[in-house]
């Protein structure tokens, strides 16, 4: 859930959650083949990039040749369908996982010395609390690792969990656990923060708790990288969406673009007396692909709503309350990432595509 604590000696124990030295070092495997050419990573002002990232499990390649450049100040969600790729791209940007082949750059270092220096702070799914101690407490204990770190009360206060300073780790409920995940990840003052479900097990409130406080800690200009399935935290809170499929990048862009690849408009209305008959009629009215219904509410999808619409006003006169809207980050996500989905050619890197 945090960066990687310097080196304190043989017997130290690792903080809970946080990044095993041994796991964390130096993440730029040499390439199987002898001879292979390998790209040079660029130095800062990137505060990620990861160029021909590939893992694969057994016969699965859980990821398949990822390139991502982040700028410093940038706040990009990383989206996908479960499967996608992200947790494992997530792992080896931290050092967690040794990529098969590629390399990983955190500010022009490798994510072992960038964790070490303090720079990474994480919040991960699987990270764990020290048990049977104050979240006061556990938080001096892992502030006491970093070489420069903020003061616990300043921690608890932006992270919105000052109240629970004296609870008891093992007392916590879900939502709370995840908070105080996110003070531990605020410990080292970290210039990127990685954040892998973030608002898993908040409630309503909770989480938007969580991202009033991330918004003020990212008004710095730090850099925020985070995988949520939440898609209206995506909508909300990035200022770019990168879009994994099958181990792939596929979408990478403001969010606007990524809702644009999807083309089409979506038609809402009223239209009293519904039945099958009706129902019919409007999947056959042109520029309509597909018609759901609820109550007297309907929500034609078309690829051509200048049609559709002159269509629906000619044979159903009686419609009322229309809207016309255009794809939302939902209908994206869903329309490049669906298993009936054409198959779609890699992305092109932002850096790439700037150049």
């Amino acid at each position: 859930m945090f960066g990687t604590p310097p080196p304190s000696g043989r017997g130290t124990p690792s903080a809970p959650g946080s990044i095993p030295q041994a796991a964390a070092r130096d993440v730029i495997p040499r390439s199987r083949e002898a001879g292979a050419h390998k790209t040079a990573v660029a130095s800062p002002p990137h505060s990620v990039h990861l160029v021909g990232l590939r893992k694969q499990y057994g016969t699965v390649q859980a990821v398949d040749g990822v390139d991502l450049a982040i700028a410093a100040g940038e706040i990009v969600a990383l989206l996908g369908p479960n499967g996608a790729g992200k947790s494992t791209t997530i792992d080896m940007l931290l050092g967690l996982t040794r990529p098969d082949d590629g390399e990983v750059r955190l500010y022009g270092e490798s994510p072992q010395r960038a964790c070490t220096a303090g720079r990474v702070g994480a919040m991960l799914q699987n990270g764990g609390l020290l048990p049977e101690v104050s979240v006061g407490r556990m938080l001096e204990s892992v502030r006491a690792l970093y070489p420069r770190a903020l003061p616990v009360r300043e921690v608890l206060a932006r992270a919105g969990v000052s109240e629970l300073a004296d609870a008891r780790t093992n007392r916590l409920s879900g939502g709370q656990r995840q908070r105080v995940r996110f003070a531990l990840a605020l410990l080292p003052d970290p210039d990127l923060i990685v954040l892998d479900e973030p608002t898993a097990a908040m409630d309503v409130e909770s989480r938007r708790a969580f991202w009033t406080a991330m918004r003020t800690w990212a008004a710095a200009g730090r850099t925020v990288l985070f995988a949520t399935h939440y898609l209206e935290e995506a909508d909300d809170f990035a200022d770019r969406i990168v879009l994994l499929r099958r181990g792939q990048v596929i979408a990478d862009g403001p969010t606007t673009e990524v809702k644009a690849l999807v083309g089409g408009r979506t038609i809402r209305a009223t239209l009293h007396g519904l039945d099958d008959a009706v129902l019919t009629g409007l999947a056959r009215l042109p520029g309509v692909a597909r018609v759901d219904s609820r109550g007297a509410s309907i929500t034609l999808t078309c690829p051509d709503s200048d049609t559709a619409l002159r269509a629906l006003l000619a044979a159903y006169p009686t419609v009322e309350d229309i809207e016309v809207v255009g794809a939302g980050l939902e209908d994206a996500f869903v329309a490049l990432t669906s298993d009936d989905s054409p198959e779609i050619r890699p992305a092109a890197s932002r850096q790439e595509t700037t150049r």
